[in-house]
């Protein structure tokens, strides 16, 4: 019924509990239950060759066109599916999200409804969820108006005002009304499926459309920076706060290169640049459930110690396996479950969780303000970040087999002594005002001593190692160096000679455990574009910046990598680094309201 899935051309849709990827024909593709580090039932997007199983495919006789688009400032997807008798119908796909009895309703669940618009259309249906990532397809019984698919602990059921018979056979029928279909719980649907469905519909999209209102959006790029926005708070977890990387695993970052990871956790790095991004649009509703979310990590910390990241249930141990019976995006295997990266040092987490967490003390729009006791436990992590602020770590990059004191973490840990500061200050204690204070003060005279090269004229990204990364760049944004600083520029200057190519730019350029790196890292590209402007090169900025958008995918995302000769994204998607990217930049190189006021 499709060919198989070859590039990354997806819509996601989502409601914070569930999410699936949808291709341009409206193919349910990826999509994963009971949350997004589950058992994936739509898995097609990784099975290879076998584009039958995990997928849930819509298809009209004759179907020559398919146009996908999202509704105005919502998650919510409408694909027109046009045949050559000139029937056409539309297919709306959302997971259902909207206050209801005094709480958020984001059920397990996926809703469809199609829709005719043209002609005398025949459609037909294609549901074939799968188990135990990919190894069987789901068993299927058959009640009057739905049907239900044993998954594991979680089996759902497809309720329906289609003809049960032919969507089970996958026979096409004529749509001479909507159609519609709940795949959600195994539990009997309370209703007329084609009123709640319709009801659904409406209050998700008032939702949505309500959110986004709320968002302090730039003058310019404002379709990019919703889009990012939105599909940034989809990345969050809302039971528990925390913030996925990405939405799938396995995404190669380069063809071929065995650089597959799973992504779907909640990294502390990546969450807190998210939180960064989403916060200075003013969605303090995300930083609030992420807050909670730290609160129980630094809790449940033995001595302050914090690893790189955590399942979004804030579970620490995430062990690495293949999924076997998937073959992989594009048949370049393997897929992982899990990842071994849990188990590495990466000393900038401690800075990742102070700098979100002091907003708490400062923001008196939050609904809960951080007090004595909560600076109390963020000393627990401050005190590790002092303690590790020299010492070897695998990096931001992850490195799987070397460990050097980076600098990218040393400046993190500094930043993590300079807040507590600040904050001690706020709370009127000023004997750790001066503790920490003096501890960053030691930590940045450590780091000037031991990353600056005046042989090379600019600062490495590990201690006593004159080699270049990325990361670098973000000094300026930590606000331990000033974009004038005759240091900052003659290391940005370095750095753009050493990892750009072109309009992108590499994390770093030597060898790793993979070998060369073959693709560019999208942040790492918005970070050349910031000190573009910092370093007075704004137009050169600007520029870089619409050839950065022109690379989204038609749903106005990105992924994590992209090849810099021919500009295809790899990597795991949607990339909330890369969106993060998209919302930073665009606030930096906008006009003002003011020019139009």
């Amino acid at each position: 019924m499709a060919d198989p899935v070859s590039s990354l051309a997806l819509w996601p849709i989502g409601n914070c509990q569930v999410s699936a990827l949808v291709d341009g024909e409206a193919g349910f593709v990826w999509g994963c239950v009971p949350r997004v580090d589950g058992d994936p039932v739509f898995c097609a997007l990784l099975g290879g060759d076998r584009q039958q199983e995990g997928a849930w495919r819509f298809r009209l006789a004759g179907q020559i066109k398919a146009t996908a688009a999202y509704r105005r400032n919502t998650p919510i997807l409408v694909t027109r599916l046009e045949a050559e008798d000139g029937s056409a119908v539309d297919i709306v796909d959302f997971c259902p999200r909207f206050e209801r009895s005094g709480r958020m309703f984001r059920p397990v669940a996926f809703a469809r409804i199609v829709r005719p618009v043209a002609g005398s259309p025949r459609l037909e249906m294609e549901l074939v969820p799968m188990r135990d990532y990919g190894a069987e397809v789901a068993p299927t019984t058959r009640g009057t108006n739905h049907i239900r698919y044993l998954i594991g602990n979680q089996p759902l059921r497809l309720t329906t005002d289609a003809p049960v018979g032919y969507v089970m056979e996958g026979h096409a029928f004529r749509v001479e009304q909507d159609l519609h279909f709940f795949l959600g719980p195994d539990e009997p649907f309370t209703g007329n499926v084609e009123q709640v469905l319709r009801g659904m519909e409406e209050a998700t999209d008032l939702y949505w459309r309500s959110w986004s209102r709320g968002l302090a959006t730039p003058m310019d790029w404002q379709d990019a920076v919703i889009r990012a926005a939105i599909t940034l708070k989809l990345c969050q977890h809302e039971e528990t706060g925390a913030i996925v990387a990405a939405l799938t695993t396995s995404i190669p970052e380069a063809p071929d290169s065995g650089r597959n990871w799973d992504y779907r956790f909640c990294w502390i790095r990546d969450a807190y640049y998210t939180v960064q991004a989403l916060n200075r649009l003013g969605a303090l509703d995300v930083l609030e459930k992420y807050l909670a979310y730290l609160r129980n990590i630094v809790d449940r910390a033995a001595g302050g110690q914090i690893q790189p990241l955590y399942s979004v249930m804030g579970v620490t141990e995430l062990d690495e396996s293949v999924a076997e019976s998937l073959a992989g995006y594009r048949g370049m295997g393997p897929v992982r479950k899990g990842n071994a990266a849990w188990t590495q040092v990466q000393h900038d987490a401690y800075g990742q969780i102070v700098l979100p967490t002091v907003q708490g003390f400062f923001d008196q729009r939050l609904f809960r303000m951080a007090d004595e006791r909560d600076f109390e436990s963020l000393e627990s992590v401050g005190e590790v970040a002092w303690k590790m602020h020299d010492q070897p770590d695998a990096g931001l990059w992850e490195f799987r087999t070397r460990q050097l004191v980076h600098t990218y973490s040393a400046v993190m840990s500094w930043a993590a002594c300079d807040r507590l500061g600040n904050v001690a200050a706020r709370i009127g204690r000023r004997d750790r005002v001066k503790v920490w204070n003096d501890r960053a003060a030691k930590i940045r005279a450590t780091i000037e001593r031991e990353a600056w090269s005046e042989e090379q004229g600019h600062y490495g990204a590990a201690f006593g190692h004159p080699h270049l990364d990325a990361s670098l760049l973000q000094m300026v944004e930590l606000r331990f160096i000033r974009a004038g600083d005759p240091r900052f520029q003659s290391t940005f200057a370095a750095i753009e000679k050493a990892l750009r190519r072109g309009e992108h730019m590499l994390r770093y350029d030597s060898e790793d455990d993979f070998g060369q790196p073959e693709t560019a890292f999208n942040i790492c590209t918005f970070w050349l574009i910031e000190a573009l402007h910092l370093c007075g090169r704004s137009d050169e900025a600007r520029a870089l910046f619409e050839t950065m958008l022109a690379h989204r995918t038609p749903s106005g995302l990105l992924s994590e990598d992209l090849d810099f000769d021919n500009g295809e994204l790899w990597g795991n998607f949607p990339q909330t680094y890369s969106l993060v990217g998209i919302i930073n930049c665009a606030g930096l190189l906008s006009r003002s309201w003011d020019t139009v006021r």
